[in-house]
């Protein structure tokens, strides 16, 4: 009798470790910082709205460096939604723009050409004014009907409105994979 006792004690364990692995792993939070931590690097654990995520950390270091970023966000408040802004001086500025009321069909888009494109899984808008060549441009992302992710660049020249899409767009090819 004590030899199945001993197997199913071996057993229970090896079970638990397997059923463990396929759930997803919160990293604790640094002691003395008390924010938000970004889900850990591979974690397949998509949020499941944009109220959990911090905008700033929707960029990692090799995301910065891939879209041309070389400074830290800094967070701000813009109406009620949470963004943050990335500027590289003398060259160009992104803002990044979690907008938990307004989906696409509720943005004001009347100024400027709009050309509907998919970003990943999301449907999305590029806006700009490229008979202006005010340098800016921006890509909303869609989340459900009732939310979207907004992505502004604005050269610093106020110029080359091609640039500032092409950014643009890049960032939110790297956002988008982190949004519900």
């Amino acid at each position: 009798m004590a030899e199945p006792v001993r197997k199913v004690l071996l057993v229970v364990p090896l079970f638990l470790v397997l059923v463990a692995c396929g759930r997803p792993v919160t990293p604790k939070a640094i002691a003395g910082d008390g924010g938000p931590q970004p889900s850990a690097p591979g974690s397949s654990a998509a949020p499941t709205t944009l109220a959990g995520l911090d905008p700033c950390a929707l960029l990692s270091p090799s995301d910065r460096s891939s879209a041309g970023l070389t400074e830290l966000g800094k967070p701000k408040t813009i109406g009620a939604a949470r963004a943050c802004d990335w500027t590289v001086p003398s060259t160009f500025g992104v803002t990044v723009t979690l907008d938990e009321t307004a989906g696409l069909a509720n943005l004001d888009v009347s100024r400027g050409t709009r050309v509907k494109k998919k970003v990943g899984a999301h449907q999305a808008l590029q806006v700009s004014d490229k008979k202006s060549a005010s340098g800016t441009c921006a890509v909303l992302l869609g989340i459900g009907d009732s939310a979207s992710v907004q992505v502004d660049v604005s050269n610093a020249s106020f110029s080359d409105t091609t640039l500032a899409c092409s950014r643009a767009a890049t960032v939110a090819g790297l956002v988008e994979p982190k949004l519900p």
